[in-house]
């Protein structure tokens, strides 16, 4: 059995701590982190729009041309990813593979889930009460539409179960 683990800045702990307790020994275990594509491209319009095509005279030693910012976003992005998923794997304790995808987040997580016999992430909305507000969009998609079982987990301790909304009233009578 393959067992994927979606890890995400805040969150991740949570994720691995849940393989350690519920994934057998004996699987494969792919740790998981997907960058998404929306920071380095926002930095390279930008880049692109106010200063042309061409870039501008400036800091660049090598070439006399300032550099675009949205390269350096994407080397600290996987820097980063990087250091996340060997800090994953520390904490993990045994065998595993690090998976790093980048692309739209949602779809990139239901993908790399195919074939998979568990998909284990945690919970990233409103964590302050207990409900379908504890379940952002990207997370939401993932539970929907994943071809396997998933595991969905609390970074921390559950809210009480009085954060429950009370039920709407009842309709008027006739």
């Amino acid at each position: 059995m393959r067992v994927i683990a979606w890890l995400v800045e805040g969150t991740w702990p949570a994720c691995v701590d849940a393989v350690r307790a519920h994934a057998p020994d004996d699987c494969e275990v792919v740790l998981l982190h997907v960058s998404g594509p929306d920071v380095p491209a926002v930095a390279h319009g930008a880049f692109a729009g106010l200063l042309g095509r061409g870039g501008r005279r400036g800091h660049h030693p090598a070439e006399g041309w300032e550099s675009d910012p949205g390269d350096r976003l994407e080397a600290l992005g996987g820097t980063s990813a990087a250091a996340l998923l060997d800090a994953a794997a520390e904490r993990l304790g045994r065998p595993c593979t690090r998976s790093e995808r980048s692309g739209r987040v949602e779809r990139e997580v239901v993908a790399a889930a195919e074939g998979a016999g568990l998909l284990v992430l945690a919970r990233d909305g409103d964590r302050s009460r207990l409900g379908p507000g504890s379940i952002g969009p990207a997370v939401r998609f993932a539970v929907d539409h994943a071809p396997c079982p998933v595991l969905l987990v609390w970074p921390e301790p559950a809210p009480e179960l009085g954060t429950i909304p009370p039920p709407p009233p009842p309709p008027p009578g006739p």
